[in-house]
């Protein structure tokens, strides 16, 4: 099954974090019913740089949200306390944390609320030396972190592996890289998920629809079933379920038949 997490609810978007500001309920309840009709798995809910009032803004985010849907909710935050809000007011399915990482404190604070509050995790593949450049130094980190999450209790279906995708147009070989590291995983893992930040890669060039469409593509052919994206975007899924068909994971073609039904393919 794919998983795709909606990331339209984000106080780094300037119209989102006006309607925050303002509290303007219609403005967030349109994005959550949007994301959850064309397809999200998942809510994202994001309010990282509201940093004089996260947990407050977390709290009134998560009810709103929960007033309109009924779909699980993927809490994200630098901020544990803002994570133990987040998670303990979802009422739906059970909650996704992004996300835990191989930096000690990180890891230390988030690891009790995957516990408590039984929740799915995205893991990002970096630990306190920074960000890995090749598949090779991700893949010490993902080691690592398999193995401690492992040694928690956290099963591996419930563990999405985030492969840290990075602009191509900063590092060349960024693309390259990211497909290796699926691969890798992939082989050496193959109970685990994936999730990615699938818009990282086009950064700062442009034209950048067809760069993160052709992306799916490819990494979807490597193993990668999650993604952090906007589910509103009618052509990007249409590509995600014409991928699905391709690589035989749509039975008869059953989902690609109803999104040619409902005019999504065009």
């Amino acid at each position: 099954m794919l998983t795709i997490v909606g990331e339209l609810i984000n106080t780094s978007r300037p119209a989102v974090k006006e309607a925050v500001i303002n509290r303007n309920k219609d403005a967030i309840i349109d994005l959550a019913i949007r994301q959850a009709e064309a397809g999200a798995t998942y809510i994202d809910v994001n309010c990282g740089n509201m940093i004089n009032n996260e947990e407050e803004t977390m709290e009134w985010l998560v009810n709103t949200i929960q007033s309109a849907v009924e779909v699980p909710l993927c809490i994200d935050s630098p901020s544990a306390a803002a994570l133990d809000v987040g998670l303990g007011l979802s009422r739906y399915g059970r909650p996704m944390i992004n996300s835990i990482s191989d930096e000690e404190e990180r890891f230390d604070t988030v690891l009790p609320l995957i516990k408590k509050y039984n929740a799915k995790i995205v893991v990002l593949c970096m630990d306190s030396t920074g960000m890995p450049v090749t598949a090779d130094d991700r893949m010490k980190v993902v080691r690592q972190l398999h193995k401690k999450l492992n040694q928690a209790g956290v099963a591996d279906d419930d563990m999405y592996f985030d492969p840290l995708v990075k602009p191509i147009s900063s590092v060349g070989t960024a693309g390259i890289e990211v497909l290796e590291t699926i691969r890798k995983i992939k082989s050496d893992y193959p109970n685990v998920h994936f999730m990615c930040g699938l818009s990282n890669i086009s950064y700062g060039l442009p034209n950048r629809a067809i760069l993160n469409r052709l992306f799916v593509v490819q990494t979807m052919t490597l193993g990668m079933d999650g993604y952090v994206l906007d589910p509103t975007n009618n052509k990007t899924m249409a590509d995600i379920v014409t991928a699905k068909a391709l690589l035989g994971k749509d039975n008869y073609c059953g989902g690609y038949i109803k999104a040619h039904r409902s005019g999504l393919l065009g």
